[in-house]
């Protein structure tokens, strides 16, 4: 019996990307699926669903990409709506890498230290930046996520994409404190208009994040260097110039002017192995979610 995923990708195109990835996984076969649509779901999942036995729908999975992030949620949301009794396969939701990338990057951070009690800045509300704010908080930690400043961004600041991005977080902090998992973590979003209000909460953190779009820097070497309570650093940028200044790609909780720093080369390479194993992981059963939560659980395991 041959384990097939299907790919449901909201882009033109499917990702190339996800489907070698997933051939490199252990799938026998990826049925790639590009510009899917909401309404597309339950015909492609029904029609998957009448070919195999209950028993065998262990072998049949689906992947859900693409770049539209709150489109793949959605995706999601209708490919289990089309469930029944037995009827369901596996699901993991990965658009834009968001779920492996923050959940790796996080699950590397907790092997360092103990992360309850601590105060962390996270930079940039899209969607990496948004599931490492709300991984930060369900361990405890006192979580600060907040727009990039509009000095920042110059010419790529975008008010109306800035508030949507804004609203989609202060949505997920309400989740979080709604959960029974979160602890005593919190998450708190905030519009930062200047840059002295970024200096300031910089002041008060024991963890940066930076989140930022590709290429931009959103931490100056001297700005980081010189805040004493600040510890550890994470960026997620691969683009030059990196989003903080003086962390290099590589680091790996290197020890830079005297705080651990992880770079985004040290956080892809071990996301790939996160990435694969949440693929193998879909053909065990027919009946598990990797959505945020889900990756997070077997990153912990890996990274």
């Amino acid at each position: 019996m041959k384990k097939l995923l299907i790919q449901l990708d909201g882009d033109k195109f499917a990702s190339t990307f996800d489907c070698i990835v997933a051939h490199d996984s252990g799938a026998d076969d990826v049925l790639s699926y590009g510009g899917v649509t909401v309404a597309d779901v339950r015909p492609l999942i029904l029609s998957a669903f009448f070919t195999r036995g209950i028993p065998d729908l262990k072998n049949l999975a689906g992947w859900i990409g693409g770049s539209d992030v709150e489109l793949g949620e959605q995706i999601l949301a209708e490919a289990q709506r089309t469930f029944f009794g037995p009827f369901k396969i596996s699901l993991m939701l990965d658009s834009n890498g968001c779920n492996t990338t923050a959940s790796t990057a996080i699950a590397k951070l907790v092997r360092q230290t103990d992360l309850r009690g601590k105060t962390a800045l996270v930079i940039g509300p899209g969607p990496v930046g948004l599931r490492a704010a709300s991984l930060l908080a369900r361990e405890g930690c006192q979580v600060q996520l907040i727009s990039i400043p509009p000095q920042l961004l110059g010419s790529r600041y975008n008010s109306e994409l800035s508030q949507k991005t804004l609203a989609s977080a202060r949505k997920a902090a309400e989740a979080v404190h709604s959960s029974e998992t979160t602890g005593n973590g919190s998450l708190h979003v905030e519009d930062v208009l200047d840059l002295s209000r970024l200096e300031d909460l910089l002041g008060k953190a024991e963890i940066a994040v930076a989140a930022g779009p590709a290429g931009l820097q959103v931490l100056g070497l001297s700005q980081w260097a010189s805040k004493e309570k600040l510890q550890w650093l994470i960026d997620f940028n691969l683009t030059e110039p990196l989003g903080i200044e003086g962390v290099k790609p590589a680091d790996d909780f290197a020890e830079r002017e005297g705080k651990h720093v992880l770079g985004a080369l040290a956080i892809g390479n071990p996301k790939m192995k996160v990435h694969k194993a949440c693929i193998a992981k879909l053909f065990e059963r027919n009946d598990l979610i990797l959505d945020t939560e889900g990756v997070y659980q077997i990153a912990k395991e890996l990274a």
